[in-house]
């Protein structure tokens, strides 16, 4: 087999459990067809789906998946028509029936517990939104977004405040009254928001529910909702087969196809280091300059120096690794500047110290800058940038990187 959900998690070492991970999937598996568990035990890991459904008559639509979703993170799972995407978030919330594995909430298993407690998980922990919307057609929209508030008993004046929170929080304000075939589409998926939203639930699941809507509210419904995740910190797992999409909504991505994951990675190691052909395929027309960060494209610095050091022993230093500059800090490692062997003088060096030949006013960015600023920082001026890392310098950006990382792997600049 080609590709492995066990063996391809991506560059990080994402197969790892973190401790503060909310949701944790292993060893999932859907199979559709008669003697399915069975299968799935016993399916030779080399055989592609096509040769298992040739072979057996099954369809492996969810292949040995294993992941984590940490609190407050944002987890993309994003493949083409017919990867699996849709049916492994239905399997997380057992709307379909997995065929094996473990589906973790809070240390809980969501695949061994009776119809009683998968419905409590349901009402106070989970919510799902979907492609189309599903909102009510005889219910106004305020209806529409307690109705979960009535399935938990809440009393009405809770009920009424909670939805009334949630309608501000989404934009639809003065809208409380109306039907949903009085909205445009992505006010519909609006209320759908909401109503996931008013039962406050831990994890969110989304099933491309953007993928209706036209392009301009599409791009509206994105930023809507990345304003909400940093004001409401929750767990989120999105499926979208645009990738695009999962770029600017995801903290991680996983890429799907054939029930199985190819890589896992935040949206940086997937367009940086893309394991295979497949996942390059997906990264090809992705803008690099809004995706890359500084972490990514700076050199760690390989020679440090203090202010009060000599130039004579710091210009050996820098001969003997073959560096052009060293990083300058002060006695608790904080950036104070960068000193380059072209400033150094060629006479009295014996008796200069690093100070009289510091650069101080080099641009300074965070790690998590986009390439789109470092290219205009590098651009306008000749000094390296300096990465810093609450308040240490851990890497330097020069012109040249800084150009070079705009160029993909075929040679294109994007």
């Amino acid at each position: 087999m080609e590709y492995s959900s066990a063996n391809h998690t991506g560059p990080a070492g994402q197969s790892d459990v973190a401790a503060d991970s909310r949701l944790v999937c292993r060893n999932l598996w859907k199979v559709f067809g008669d003697g399915a568990r069975d299968l799935a035990d016993s399916v030779d890991p080399a055989l592609s789906r096509e040769e298992v459904l040739a072979q057996t008559g099954c369809v492996l639509a969810v292949r040995n998946v294993s992941f984590h979703v940490r609190e407050g993170e944002t987890f993309v799972i994003m493949g083409l028509s017919g990867s699996g995407k849709s049916t492994l978030v239905r399997c997380l919330g057992r709307l379909i029936e997995p065929t094996r594995g473990q589906v973790h909430i809070d240390g809980e298993d969501v695949l061994t517990m009776n119809k009683q407690q998968l419905r409590e998980i349901r009402r106070h922990k989970m919510a799902m939104v979907f492609q189309h919307f599903g909102n009510f057609p005889h219910k106004r929209v305020l209806e529409n977004v307690v109705y979960g508030l009535q399935i938990q008993g809440i009393d009405k004046t809770t009920q009424r405040r909670r939805a009334a929170e949630v309608i501000e929080l989404v934009g639809l304000s003065g809208w409380e009254e109306r039907y949903p075939h009085e909205l445009s589409g992505g006010m519909q998926q609006r209320v759908g928001l909401a109503r996931a939203l008013a039962v406050d639930p831990q994890i969110l699941l989304f099933d491309e529910p953007f993928s209706a809507l036209d392009p301009l509210i599409r791009r509206d419904m994105q930023d809507q909702l990345i304003g909400l995740q940093q004001m409401v910190q929750k767990t989120m797992v999105f499926i979208t087969h645009d990738f695009l999409e999962a770029l600017k909504v995801g903290d991680r991505v996983a890429i799907m196809k054939d029930g199985e994951f190819v890589q896992i990675g935040t949206p940086e190691d997937l367009v940086s280091n893309p394991i295979n052909d497949y996942v390059r395929d997906f990264t090809r027309d992705v803008p690099r300059s809004k995706v890359l960060t500084a972490r990514s494209v700076m050199t760690p610095p390989r020679v440090y120096a203090t202010a009060d050091e000599g130039l004579s022993d710091l210009t050996s230093r820098l001969i003997a690794q073959e560096c052009e500059s060293a990083v300058v800090v002060d006695g608790q490692d904080r950036f104070i500047g960068t000193v380059h062997l072209a400033d150094v003088p060629g006479s009295g060096v014996a008796h200069s110290s690093v100070a009289s030949v510091i650069r101080d006013s080099c641009p300074v960015v965070e790690p998590g800058t986009r390439l789109e600023r470092l290219i205009s920082l590098a651009i306008t001026g000749d000094a390296p940038i300096a990465v810093l890392d609450g308040g240490r310098c851990i890497g330097t950006i020069n012109r040249e990187a800084a150009l070079a990382a705009l160029i993909s792997d075929d040679g294109v600049a994007m």
